[in-house]
């Protein structure tokens, strides 16, 4: 099954329009460990064991290394694209352009746009890439590296493809529109259709539930 189609079961119980925003119902979001994206609600904090993004090394537009310790305390949006991607992509840095105008004053919450194609997206290129879309450095990292750890990051940390039970070759090219929603300990709480303002709304609110219970 589609695991957008099952986070939208579970928001479809959680959610309500209200003055046309997109609000939670919840106070509370589930936690995501598997591939196949079946919620999990807990009162207290997952246990050591529990899924969380692992650390990882890379760069960004600005030339910074960028790794687990940045997103301390950080609510984040991450997604993988390519700046030479001629379809989805441009749509998708469209929307995380609204995520981050929503939060730009915010620095508890952090963007993360992993490059598919690092071989080609050097610093210089994602700098350009940046500057071009609008992408504040402070609050939005176009990321760049090794290309086995990115892939790595995408198909087995992020979950971010939907072809579920489909083996997978590690030169395979990875090419989705999902958005992952990470809480501050690095737990995955969220996915959402990267195309789809209605989704990018729900996100938003969802990124305001976090706020409101960060330790949760």
């Amino acid at each position: 099954m589609n695991k957008l189609w099952i986070l939208v079961g579970v928001l479809g119980i959680s959610v309500c329009i209200k003055n046309n925003n997109q609000t939670s119902r919840v106070n509370k979001l589930p936690y995501y460990r598997k591939a196949t994206f079946t919620p999990t609600w807990l009162e207290e904090q997952p246990t050591a064991d529990f899924h969380q993004i692992p650390d990882f090394s890379l760069v960004n537009q600005e030339g910074k290394t960028i790794t687990k310790n940045t997103l301390t305390d950080k609510i984040s949006v991450g997604d993988f694209f390519f700046t030479s991607c001629p379809g989805i992509c441009l749509k998708m840095t469209t929307n995380m352009a609204l995520i981050q105008d929503k939060f730009i004053d915010d620095d508890g919450v952090l963007l993360l746009s992993h490059s598919l194609t690092p071989d080609y997206d050097s610093v210089s290129v994602l700098k350009q890439y940046a500057e071009a879309k609008g992408v504040n450095s402070k609050r939005w990292y176009l990321l760049t590296g090794e290309r086995a750890m990115i892939y790595d990051l995408g198909r087995n940390q992020y979950f971010i493809e939907e072809d579920l039970g489909l083996a997978k070759d590690p030169d395979d090219f990875i090419h989705t529109e999902n958005f992952v929603l990470l809480d501050v300990n690095q737990h995955i709480r969220g996915i959402y259709n990267g195309l789809n303002k209605a989704a990018i709304s729900q996100l938003m609110a969802d990124i305001t539930t976090l706020k409101k219970n960060k330790t949760q």
